[in-house]
């Protein structure tokens, strides 16, 4: 594993999960490797009331019953649309469900305005065609295909940034659950690939996609959605800054102390903007960021990395600010214009008012601006 650059949950946890499998004796939905109760522990992590003889690490944060709906879902005969704002979790939550259900999460196709329909079903090898013609052999699955073959989770991302082609295409593989291949001779059987039971599709959306391709009705019945909302609980988004934190830095093998004062400022700062966006008047009085979680664990690992080789391996809150900066001016001027505001109007009062860490991180934010301005 040490020599990916990112491995599959199925990977990564692979002592876990072969664990979890040799402990667990509930009924398991079709060919699936866990029993949901099993999955659910996997995801959120084990309590002392589960009675384990060793600790299971929790990898998602939120609301337990977005699991258990998830899951619920993926033992039925539907598909699941994980839908909610950038960064908060949606394609980590099917990563992990997919590797406790089948050990297997990188069937994934991408979804995009060049995605088309072979992307789901399946496409040819032309060098086989022309020695031998087209067959079974000749064809080369989609990610999708082959988790019906195999009765196990394909998963879609970015399911409202492919055409309406292409959704029109899933709709048919939802909901008759085989796929017609028409090239193919139909006398012996080789036309059609059927699903074998346990498949499934979890899909993503981005809320913030509506209007790119909207889905069709036909299409929505064929999902449960589930809405995954921006974490606003500090507590919740701590845990899960400092899991992801603690995860870069055993990557990077950075021996680095976060002090937990800048973790709250760092947090602290992201409730502040998001307040000020919730009060905006227009979208150009807003940061183009969606200042989700996952973008505050990206300032937070620039500040980290930039410490680490640059720095005096210690993280500060001028590092801290200037990451931040960086990180969430996207449009000039306008996001500098705002985090500028945000700094004199907010954190200036604060840093008098509180000191600690926020006149540093005031000095710092201002420089950084001042440099890209």
């Amino acid at each position: 594993m040490s020599d990916l650059l990112r491995a599959p949950a199925e990977i990564k946890y692979a002592e876990e999960l072969d664990w979890l499998e040799s402990v667990d004796d509930g009924p398991k939905p079709f060919s699936w490797r866990l029993s949901p109760k099993m999955v659910r522990l996997f995801v959120l992590g084990s309590e002392r009331s589960d009675g384990l003889d060793r600790e299971i690490s929790q990898k998602w944060f939120g609301d337990r019953s977005f699991v258990e709906r998830s899951i619920v879902t993926l033992a039925s005969d539907r598909g699941l649309l994980l839908i909610g704002d950038p960064g908060t979790g949606k394609s980590w939550l099917a990563e992990l469900l997919s590797a406790a259900i089948s050990r297997n999460s990188t069937l994934v196709v991408q979804g995009t305005a060049g995605t088309t329909e072979d992307h789901i079903k399946y496409s040819w090898n032309v060098s086989m065609v022309i020695a031998k013609g087209q067959s079974r052999a000749s064809m080369i699955p989609s990610p999708i295909m082959t988790a019906m073959e195999t009765g196990t989770i394909g998963r879609f991302e970015e399911l409202t940034r492919s055409t309406s082609d292409v959704q029109d295409a899933l709709i048919s593989i939802l909901s008759e659950k085989y796929i017609s291949v028409p090239e193919l001779d139909s006398d012996g059987g080789d036309n059609i690939v059927f699903a074998k039971p346990g498949f499934s599709v979890i899909a993503t959306a981005n809320s913030r996609d509506r209007g790119v391709n909207d889905l069709s009705s036909a299409l929505k019945r064929r999902f449960n959605f589930v809405r995954i909302p921006v974490v606003t609980n500090k507590k919740s988004e701590a845990e899960i800054v400092r899991f992801r934190t603690e995860e870069l830095l055993r990557r990077h093998a950075i021996d680095l102390d976060v002090p937990p004062t800048l973790l709250d400022v760092l947090l602290q700062s992201f409730a502040d903007l998001r307040a000020s966006a919730a009060a905006a008047g227009s979208d150009d009085e807003k940061l183009e960021s969606a200042l989700s979680t996952a973008e505050q664990i990206g300032v937070l690992e620039d500040a980290v990395l930039h410490s680490d080789f640059f720095g005096e391996r210690a993280l500060t809150a001028r590092t801290l600010a200037s990451s931040l900066v960086g990180s969430l001016a996207r449009r000039e001027p306008e996001d500098l214009a705002i985090l500028n505001k945000y700094l004199h109007g907010v954190v200036e009062p604060r840093s008098k008012s509180e000191g600690g860490s926020w006149p540093e991180f005031l000095e710092g934010g201002r420089d950084a601006i001042a440099t890209l301005s």
